[in-house]
């Protein structure tokens, strides 16, 4: 095992066992590396590593904070669970009641020796005729309907979000990226040498403006962006908006990758309908059913499929033919349109509670979303709160993860409002308002 791996499990054994606790700041990582001996680019492997397992959060100027451990006996004001379990708002899948009675049936006819024989054979990255007709239908909106041939599969939505950007941008490449962007593509983006640049936004979402000041400061080789229910602020665009980014990422002639994980939950179309030359729409199944056999759609321009194609059989990201299968069951039985109805339904519910918990608070949120972008209130900072929440057995994300430029870390976090039962839910939002009210404790 490497060096720095096996000092991060030292650390992240004296965070679950209690002996580093929430809120507790490491040493500065010149500190820990003089302390253990180590060059000073291990000890930033090591604190890069705990930050990855989720374990710590790191603020430019501020330090590295020990950021879950199991609530632990310290002074009650801060720290006395309020749940009698823990809750995580970090995770963000959402269930629907029945959902595998729903499933069970579809999954029968592939348990069969012949059918599985077939099942368990590799797919290639176009899948198949079923699978691009199925994908095709369910993917369509009322103003845009994508061609079968533009459809490519791979084992998940994150695996079609890397394979389009694989293919569009070299190592060194430049990508323009909402100020506050889904965390993986940052991971991604590391993995492939990409450069992620922050564009000016506003409550309509990434200025068209803004992409082309930044283009004409260095050219970018494509954006990256979620019209649809933005993770984590929740923004839809304007249908103008919308225009206005498709006409300048063509007249600019930079080509885009659109998000669209979380568009189940809305009625609207792409940014393909309005920029089908260059508009890369990348959406899965994983919210719309379930995480654990999934599959990820990318649709993409015609003259790109083979470009795409290449970069999923390269990266390994070609998704299972079993997964296949099951979804094209699946969409086609109507139990991912049923699965969806309830969804909405319960995205809705769970939002009318946040709204009764947190009222008063400065949360940004759509009615329609499984998630929640909370400022908050002074002196809080989004390290120490996380810290707190986390003292009660409450997992919630902190708003740095989503923060593109490392200088600008909001003092916010994002709810996951999808994966808690709905008592569960009430419950930790209503100890979280607690907490926040306690200022105090937040200095």
């Amino acid at each position: 095992m490497d060096d720095y791996r096996r000092l991060a499990d030292r650390l992240a054994d004296d965070i679950t066992a209690g002996r580093l606790k929430p809120g507790e700041r490491l040493p500065p990582q010149r500190a820990f590396a003089r302390r253990r001996g180590i060059a000073g680019s291990t000890a930033g492997r090591v604190y890069g590593e705990l930050v990855r397992r989720g374990l710590v959060v790191g603020e430019v100027g501020r330090g590295t904070f020990v950021r879950a451990a199991p609530p632990a006996p310290m002074s009650r004001a801060l720290t006395e669970p309020a749940t009698v379990a823990p809750v995580n708002l970090e995770l963000n899948y959402p269930s629907a009641p029945g959902q595998s009675e729903l499933l069970a049936p579809a999954l029968a006819p592939l348990l069969r020796p012949d059918v599985l024989a077939e099942a368990l054979l590799p797919a290639p990255a176009d899948g198949t005729t079923s699978a691009r007709d199925a994908a095709a239908a369910l993917l369509a909106t009322p103003g845009w309907q994508p061609g079968p041939r533009q459809l490519l599969f791979t084992g998940n939505a994150r695996q079609a979000v890397a394979a389009t950007l694989a293919s569009l941008v070299r190592p060194g490449g430049r990508v323009g990226v909402e100020p506050l962007t889904y965390p993986v593509v940052k991971e991604i983006a590391t993995r492939l040498g990409i450069t992620l640049v922050p564009l000016a936004a506003d409550e309509d979402g990434p200025s068209p403006e803004s992409v082309a000041a930044v283009h004409r400061t260095a050219p970018l080789s494509a954006l990256y962006v979620q019209p649809t229910l933005h993770n984590p602020t929740s923004v839809t665009m304007s249908e103008q908006r919308r225009r206005q980014l498709a006409d300048t990422a063509t007249d600019l002639g930079i080509p885009v990758v659109e998000d669209r994980i979380w568009s189940f939950l809305a009625d609207s179309d792409p940014l393909a309908v309005h920029a089908p030359g260059i508009t890369h729409v990348v959406d899965g199944l994983s919210k719309r059913v379930a995480p654990g056999l999934t599959v990820g759609f990318a649709v993409v321009p015609p003259h790109r499929v083979e470009a795409v194609a290449a970069a999923i059989r390269s990266g390994g990201w070609s998704a299972g033919r079993f997964a296949l299968e099951a979804g094209v069951r699946w969409i086609g039985d109507g139990a991912v349109a049923r699965l969806v109805a309830v969804k909405r339904a319960d995205a809705g519910r769970r939002q009318r509670i946040l709204e009764e918990e947190l009222h008063g608070f400065a949360v940004r949120s759509d009615p329609r979303a499984y998630y929640a972008w909370w400022e908050l209130p002074a002196p809080w900072r989004a390290d120490t709160f996380t810290a707190a929440a986390a003292a009660h057995g409450i997992a919630v994300t902190p708003g740095p993860a989503f923060a593109v430029d490392p200088s600008r870390t909001p003092d916010a976090v994002r709810l996951g409002l999808a994966s808690a039962a709905v008592g569960d839910l009430r419950r930790a939002l209503r100890t979280l308002a607690d907490v926040a009210r306690d200022g105090r404790t937040g200095r």
